[in-house]
């Protein structure tokens, strides 16, 4: 049966792909982008496709459209991007939340919130699983989008509770792959394009700091089944990839996997830095039947022949 659904931030990386993943489902998908982080080149291949339709619209202001289900990733998520406007970036989780969650209870549709991994801070308990409630500094430099993302995760389990709406929230660790912006500064697409282009790979502290990245087809495949998952499991659920790595096996990684001569330089580690980083995902498994089958490596790879080709675009 075809959906109309409702992608907001649908032209940022992860919805990009997952607007084209619904499509391919057989949906008609309504994307909603103010365009501050989003990239028309992300669905401009999407456009041609008649049950595509692109909507021009800032959440922190009220949208009216009808439609049988709700994503809702608008947030910038990159700490370049997210503390240039902290005070927007905060009101695109909370205020963004209120408008969506409203217009869920106004429809009685089911509605997802692309929640985050920041919301465990800079974490005492490793690996994280969902009943960990985080080491957060709610007055730091990174709060407006951590404490942005707690918020809107109160608002949609308070709608679920009072209003009975139905509600998914996933919480998604470090993604990485195709449609990445190149000046985000996130640590995959920085090492990327410094590598390809030969300049020094800059690691904040001395490397030895975790994450744990997914690839971007797994994510969207475990945020759909998230949506599809039965009323009663409503979540928090992580969605990330486990197999942990440290920052500087990463870079030297990169370097290889790109035949790169760059060389390693270390600068201050940014303030609330969390040090490790690695889901639990033990319940997605049980739950969805979910698990990242994407390698690092081979992830990398096409993400890195992304790049390339994006710079050669841009090269005079």
């Amino acid at each position: 049966m075809r959906k109309r659904i409702l992608v907001t931030g649908g032209a940022g990386f992860i919805g990009s792909h997952l607007c084209e993943k619904l499509l391919e489902e057989g949906h008609e998908v309504i994307c909603v982008d103010n365009f501050y982080t989003g990239n028309k080149e992300n669905i401009v291949h999407l456009m041609r496709d008649p049950y595509f339709e692109v909507l021009r619209h800032d959440i922190t202001f009220p949208l009216y459209v009808e439609v049988d289900e709700i994503y809702n990733l608008a947030c910038p998520a990159s700490p370049k991007f997210y503390q240039f406007d902290p005070v927007q970036t905060t009101k695109t989780s909370v205020h963004g939340s209120i408008n969506m969650l409203g217009l869920a209870k106004r429809l009685k549709v089911k509605i997802l919130q692309a929640s985050t991994s920041e919301i465990y801070g800079d974490p005492n308990s490793h690996p994280q699983d969902e009943t960990y409630w985080g080491n957060v500094n709610p007055i730091g430099p990174r709060a407006c989008y951590d404490e942005g993302k707690r918020c809107a995760e109160t608002l949609f389990f308070d709608y679920h509770r009072q209003h009975g709406l139905k509600i998914k929230v996933v919480r998604i660790f470090n993604t990485y792959g195709p449609r990445m912006l190149p000046d985000d500064g996130r640590v995959v697409s920085n090492f990327i394009v410094q590598a390809l282009q030969d300049n020094d790979i800059t690691i904040y502290g001395d490397g030895s700091q975790t994450r744990s990245f997914c690839y971007i087809d797994d994510l969207v495949d475990g945020m759909i089944k998230m949506m599809n998952s039965r009323d009663d499991f409503v979540g928090p659920v992580n969605l990330g990839n486990p197999n942990e790595i440290s920052i500087l096996g990463l870079a030297k990684m990169i370097v290889e996997l790109t035949g790169s001569n760059s060389k390693v330089v270390h600068q201050e580690l940014p303030k609330d830095d969390p040090k490790r980083r690695q889901p639990d995902i033990s319940l997605a498994r049980r739950e969805l039947g979910w698990e990242p089958k994407v390698e690092l490596r081979k992830g990398l790879f096409k993400t890195i022949e992304y790049f390339r080709n994006l710079l050669r675009k841009v090269q005079p």
